[in-house]
């Protein structure tokens, strides 16, 4: 049995993010498909004194393109920023000083060019500093053929799965029949019964950057995922 899940990469995603990838034997970046905009690609929130506030990474205004192939606009100071950003709102979250080498290796260190680069390093750093063990694979060197679940498919059947590991949205376009047809059981990941866990700033909320469970909690972070 081998389970695999297939997402595009996402900005310092959220924890079920995070809590997919753990679930499964093979993560594919699925990078190859259509970039869209206002979405988790290029965005995540963090908590402030006022509240949820966005952050953005800014690209290019030629978006017509598969996000492997985006570029992120350099003339802006979005690192800088970010980093103040983080900075600012978790510098007296209770781990921010053991943690914060990670803000120092994401936007100190390298001047980021390809959004799909920055994404996915992220991920992958972050998801071993959680003590995930999950093999990735960029969707780029599976060369993919057909459109939608078709592709899909074919990934799923060049890595050898048995079963696909999707998030609750993809209920809305997915073909169940052809991952039947294809001898592919689909599970959608259950996002619910998360506990909560002490935070900054108001209220507790669960759709912010990974980041913000880890400056908060350190080590114990993955129990707050995946129990």
């Amino acid at each position: 049995m081998k389970k695999v899940a297939i997402i595009q990469s996402s900005y310092l995603p959220w924890k079920g993010y995070f809590d997919i990838i753990n679930e499964v034997d093979t993560f594919v970046f699925y990078d190859c498909v259509q970039f869209t905009k206002r979405d988790w690609r290029t965005r995540n929130f963090i908590k402030t004194p006022d509240g949820i506030k966005q952050i953005n990474v800014p690209v290019n205004s030629d978006i017509s393109k598969p996000i492997n192939e985006i570029i992120i606009d350099t003339k802006q100071s979005w690192q800088e920023e970010h980093f103040k950003g983080f900075e600012m709102n978790y510098g007296k979250a209770k781990f921010f000083k053991e943690f914060k080498f990670i803000l120092n290796e994401l936007y100190k260190k390298k001047k980021w060019q390809s959004l799909s680069d920055l994404n996915q390093h992220t991920i992958i750093k972050i998801s071993k500093l959680l003590g995930i063990k999950t093999e990735f694979i960029d969707s780029r060197k599976l060369e993919l053929k057909g459109n939608k679940t078709d592709r899909l498919i074919d990934a799923l059947k060049k890595i050898g799965a048995t079963e696909y590991i999707s998030g609750p949205s993809a209920k809305n376009y997915i073909e169940d029949e052809k991952f039947k047809r294809a001898g592919i059981k689909i599970i959608y990941k259950d996002y619910s019964n998360y506990p909560q866990y002490t935070q900054l700033w108001g209220d507790f909320k669960h759709n912010v950057n990974i980041l913000d469970l880890i400056f908060n909690t350190g080590k114990k972070a993955p129990y707050y995922i995946w129990k």
